[in-house]
């Protein structure tokens, strides 16, 4: 199960914490310097990079050292062990570190995106896809316990699917799908952004279905710090949210034609008519929240696909790993109007 491996995770951690100490935040010419630690760098998280090519972090005198880790797994690790200050990842992580019994656990401070952010790739295009077509087939999924999987289960149930018929590779590293794919392994493969763009490009893969779209609303990523950091640094935490906020603000004003041209630099790799069609795909799906704010039906909802998954065997305080003092202030606003579909 998820939570074994967390909880070893969390005593190894917890050891390297008291070596090297917690945080890594400290003041640097007149700014606070602050190192994030992403689950993956996508342009599914279109208003962080917004954020930071926009200066908002400069305006609140932070100096942010952004950091990929390839995995939620890496992204906690470096979070508990205090490379981190704040991680941004799926909350079913901080979900296990509380059931790993520690007392300086995982607070989520605010919340991105409200939809899944991959898609199902399949070797030919199909029209009027149906999940029942995946029937026999080999898909190239997410590991065991993470958002993506969990989010691909759920829409199979949702249409009558039992996971466990099919057939899903879930051994392969988060990030490696894509190559895997490309170079003969499954059928069907489950990919962020741009990987599900690039392999159209390829002639390899041809999107079938928006999970984004078929999971409905989800809280699929968030940002989180160790209890202890948020107690300490509350004045940190404010000024990290009120500039996630500002570039929220961005991304639901602007043309994709415009957000693209400002994220451009985090993704040097990318032409620029394929950041349009990329973030014109999330945009059309309505990823990004409007505030940042961690509801409670978001956490119920979460909760409820961790336990379809066979991933929680016992409910935690809502209130106990989320605050959500810090997106509202930066809304002006402890109201949220966004609708959650409950299972």
């Amino acid at each position: 199960m998820k939570r074994k491996l967390f909880t070893l995770m969390l005593c190894l951690c917890i050891t390297l914490a008291a070596i090297e100490g917690c945080g890594t935040s400290h003041s640097k010419d007149g700014f606070i310097s602050v190192t994030l630690n992403e689950v993956a760098h996508s342009v599914f998280y279109a208003p962080q990079y917004v954020a930071i090519e926009e200066g908002y972090f400069a305006e609140e005198d932070i100096d942010l050292t952004l950091v990929t880790g390839f995995g939620a797994d890496k992204t906690m690790t470096a979070l508990l062990s205090g490379e981190a200050d704040i991680g941004f990842m799926g909350s079913e992580s901080s979900i296990y570190v509380y059931l790993g019994d520690t007392n300086d656990y995982i607070v989520n401070f605010a919340q991105l995106t409200q939809r899944a952010g991959n898609f199902l790739v399949s070797r030919e295009p199909i029209e009027n896809f149906t999940f029942d077509m995946l029937n026999g087939k080999t898909i190239l999924g997410g590991r065991k316990g993470g958002m993506p999987q969990m989010v691909f289960e759920y829409i199979l149930k949702k249409n009558a699917i039992d996971p466990a018929a099919l057939s899903i590779n879930q051994s392969i590293d988060f990030g490696s799908t894509a190559a895997a794919f490309s170079g003969g392994q499954g059928d069907f493969t489950i990919e962020f952004e741009p990987s599900a763009t690039l392999l159209e490009q390829e002639g390899v893969g041809s999107v079938v279905a928006s999970l984004g779209i078929e999971s409905g609303y989800v809280p699929y990523t968030a940002y989180s710090a160790k209890k202890s950091f948020i107690e300490s640094n509350p004045d940190i935490i404010l000024s990290f949210t009120k500039a996630l906020q500002k570039g929220m603000d961005y991304v639901n004003s602007h043309t994709p034609e415009e957000i693209a041209k400002v994220i451009a630099p985090q993704f040097t790799d990318t032409d620029m008519d394929t950041l349009i069609t990329i973030v014109t795909r999330y945009q059309e799906q309505d990823t990004w929240k409007e505030n940042l704010i961690f509801e409670e039906a978001s956490f119920t909802l979460l909760e409820n696909i961790l336990e379809e998954a066979g991933e929680l065997d016992q409910r935690i305080p809502y209130t106990d790993i989320v605050n959500t003092k810090f997106a509202q202030e930066a809304a002006g606003t402890p109201q949220n109007t966004t609708p959650v579909e409950m299972p």
